[in-house]
């Protein structure tokens, strides 16, 4: 069958692909347009798309025969299920995969605020490290501190695992409480999202993007946190208000933020970019060799089950049909 592939991915990827079927590909790191989406989607039979790539009703419509859309990554905000289901089309993610790298992540941002490891890197490099005194370039203290963690899945628990190294307290919001054994076995304690937000000295977001959880942090909940506090987004950049995180960060009502993720990514707020109490990174959250190879094996081995018309390993519409 007819596939085609949005972006680029590791060879044994592509060879195991094309071991069974025809493949087009756009063979670049810069996202595909609008344009060459349309053309290169056309007659196909499988559809293998990353998270940039917006899957709607027009999409759709130019690939009648279209049996299955894999889609290289957890998130899948950017696809129309509905229209998809309707036509019933297999639409598949790859969940668990990045689990580790991005707790790893979280307490890199975590680090790399309360220490100030961006500040001192662009300070030495720029040759302004001249001598070394007692209350120089002084940051925080990670270990000993209050962890909220808002979302308590996968990731929020390995976030979890990790905060229990530094001997910080661990506070955490879920839709799902564990039950008590889970929470004295990892040390945690469950309280509403405006208490933990009063308490902790660093809040981290591990949320799914939907309606309930879009703009989940916004001016209200910003003015509860600590003026000494931080916040954490290596989750989805829509559950902040951006605009409001900026001023926060501006006038002092938090003391700052490290970010993966935007609202309107790749594009920043205004302001942003020049605050020096925030810490901003490229969505690379899930972005290790292992990881990255893992899940976009794990979208193919989705794609072809589609293709053979057997149910994906993950899919995430296949009872509505």
């Amino acid at each position: 069958m007819k596939v085609f592939i949005t972006a680029r991915v590791p060879e044994e990827v592509l060879a195991r692909i094309t071991l069974e079927h025809s493949v087009e590909i756009h063979d670049e790191d810069q996202p595909i347009d609008r344009a060459r989406m349309l053309k290169g989607v056309e007659n196909k039979e499988g559809l293998l798309c990353t998270i940039t790539d917006r899957i709607d009703k027009e999409v759709l419509e130019r690939a009648p025969g279209l049996k299955v859309i894999a889609n290289n990554g957890v998130g899948f905000d950017h696809i129309d299920i509905e229209a998809a289901t309707a036509r019933r089309i297999p639409v598949t993610n790859t969940p668990g995969v990045l689990t580790d790298e991005t707790a790893d992540l979280t307490f890199a941002l975590i680090l790399a605020c309360a220490r100030r490891i961006v500040e001192g890197d662009r300070m030495t490099r720029e040759g302004e490290f001249k001598y070394w005194a007692p209350l120089h370039f002084l940051g925080l203290r990670v270990s000993g501190k209050s962890l909220g963690i808002v979302g308590f899945g996968r990731i929020g628990q390995a976030v979890a695992r990790r905060a229990r190294g530094f001997d910080m307290k661990v506070l955490y919001h879920s839709r799902t409480r564990l039950d008590l054994s889970q929470e004295k076995h990892l040390g945690v304690s469950c309280m509403p999202l405006d208490e933990l937000l009063r308490e902790a000295d660093f809040v981290t977001l591990h949320v799914p993007l939907g309606p309930s959880t879009r703009h989940l942090i916004g001016s209200r909940e910003l003015e509860i946190m600590k003026p000494s506090g931080w916040l954490i987004n290596t989750a989805r950049g829509p559950v902040v208000d951006e605009k409001a995180l900026v001023e926060a960060l501006r006038h002092g009502r938090i003391r700052g933020a490290g970010l993966d993720v935007y609202e309107n990514e790749p594009e920043l707020s205004p302001g942003l970019a020049i605050l020096k109490n925030a810490v901003l990174l490229p969505h690379m959250g899930s972005a290790t060799i292992e990881t990255r190879t893992k899940m976009a094996l794990m979208a193919a081995e989705n794609l072809l089950a589609g293709l053979r018309g057997d149910r994906p390993p993950n899919c995430l519409n296949w009872e509505r049909f």
